[in-house]
């Protein structure tokens, strides 16, 4: 991965880390409504404290700059940003403006996604992803940022994990707004692709030297009794139920950016009868060209037919996993890149915009000063930069990859238990502590400049 022009950052998104959420006319989001909602986040954590980020950012862009990664990848927070009757918010905009200033003097790209999932809850009101007239807010969102931030971002995401924001917050209710049903999932994710390309017009016309993407999270499948090794193996059956939980978490979403379509298969065998509904032209609209397309890489899940023409998930014993549970397998990575280029003629760039792991993670006082040994997560880190240059290899093209997380944060439905970062933070008093893996990424990088 040392051809020229390689893109090495970090990542993290706004609910996660910035806190303040109630400050300079911030507006509520389905997160902090979710949140304060009895047993859906773990040890009913909220977005108070994060890393208070908000009110530590050049402190935090020092912490980046140190790194010596090329690019941030940061999520603006839309309730942030735009009152209620859709006028700008000067003050959360103002926040943004100081902090790519602030990266630009330190000789850090931005890359900056415009929805990390924190939608404002008077939009959830009016019935969310599900109200097709969200897409037009979303639209109008991404002409406001993109005319304020113009010349100051060096690529410009839509939307961070449609998958995630449609199936976990309508399909089966673990994120906000925590609704449960496929077929609601379905128009969300409709919805969600359809704003995608209506802001897709405003980036181009608003900040044309940008590039303009979208950000896709991808599974991998796997039978039970199959080996740590790559490829897929087992009954006929179970072959299909992998083909079939691919196709729900990937080409949901790449098909109709890529091909026009939704994979009808879904519709009909997975979830009958949840086919959107749809106007004309907006597969058009959803299927507009993009210079990149940002992958999301974690794990490979393990599933098997369950006899009804769908599939299970299942444990697969022995097998190396992180604190969420989730398998390590860097093979997924680079055979998933490589399918995609096989089935999509017209691939964009590939940027990996997250890969990483959660440890539990502790600080000990060493002769040196305090240390967190990461040993997990830097081999992690390890096998997943060799499985890209095996994609690279094998003739895929990718441009970059963003360690997720630079720090430490709110993970979602998990609260602040599962620690991603390159950087640990202690809640309490907010110190910053570097990890060994964040040492070891440092130094890979500075090798690379020397070499």
């Amino acid at each position: 991965m040392s051809q020229p022009g390689f893109t090495w950052g970090v990542a993290t998104a706004s609910f996660q880390i910035e806190g303040s959420t109630q400050a300079d006319g911030r507006l509520p989001s389905i997160w902090d409504t979710f949140c304060a909602t009895p047993g859906k986040v773990l040890g009913g954590d909220t977005g108070e404290p994060g890393c208070d980020h908000y009110r530590r950012a050049d402190a935090d862009l020092d912490l980046i700059a140190d790194l010596g990664v090329d690019a941030y990848r940061l999520s603006i927070a839309w309730p942030r940003v735009m009152h209620a009757d859709g006028t700008p918010n000067e003050a959360g905009i103002a926040f943004y403006v100081r902090l790519l200033d602030g990266m630009a003097a330190r000789g850090v790209k931005a890359m900056v996604t415009l929805y990390h999932w924190d939608l404002p809850q008077h939009l959830e009101d009016a019935g969310g992803w599900l109200n097709r007239d969200t897409a037009y807010r979303f639209a109008d969102y991404a002409d406001l940022m993109s005319r304020r931030l113009a010349g100051k971002v060096h690529a410009w995401a839509t939307l961070n994990e449609p998958w995630c924001s449609a199936f976990l917050g309508y399909g089966n209710g673990h994120h906000a707004p925590g609704l449960s049903d496929p077929k609601l999932a379905t128009q969300a994710m409709h919805h969600l692709l359809l704003g995608h390309g209506l802001a897709l017009a405003h980036l181009e016309a608003n900040d044309p030297g940008a590039q303009r993407g979208i950000v896709a999270n991808i599974g991998r499948g796997g039978t039970p009794g199959e080996g740590p090794g790559g490829g897929t193996s087992g009954s006929a059956e179970d072959l299909d139920a992998v083909r079939l939980f691919e196709m729900q978490h990937n080409d949901w979403v790449l098909q109709p950016l890529l091909q026009g379509s939704y994979p009808q298969e879904l519709f009909d065998r997975l979830w009958p009868g949840s086919a959107p509904v749809m106007h004309d032209g907006d597969l058009a609209v959803i299927s507009r060209p993009i210079d990149f397309l940002g992958i999301n890489y974690y794990f490979r899940s393990t599933v098997k037919a369950d006899g009804r023409g769908g599939f299970d998930m299942v444990e697969r014993p022995g097998i190396e996993r992180t604190q969420m549970g989730w398998e390590v397998h860097p093979q997924g990575l680079d055979e998933l890149l490589v399918g995609f280029k096989a089935r999509y003629a017209n691939l964009p760039p590939i940027h990996i915009t997250e890969n990483g792991m959660a440890s539990d993670d502790q600080v000990v006082i060493e002769a040196d000063g305090p240390r967190v040994h990461d040993v997990q997560r830097t081999a992690y880190l390890r096998r997943h930069f060799e499985a890209i240059d095996r994609a690279i290899r094998a003739g895929v093209d990718v441009r970059g990859y963003y360690v997720w997380s630079l720090m430490d944060n709110f993970e979602w439905a998990f609260g602040y238990e599962r620690r991603f970062g390159l950087v640990h933070v202690d809640y309490t008093t907010q110190v910053r502590t570097l990890k060994d893996s964040a040492r070891h990424f440092r130094d890979f990088l500075h090798r690379r400049r020397e070499g």
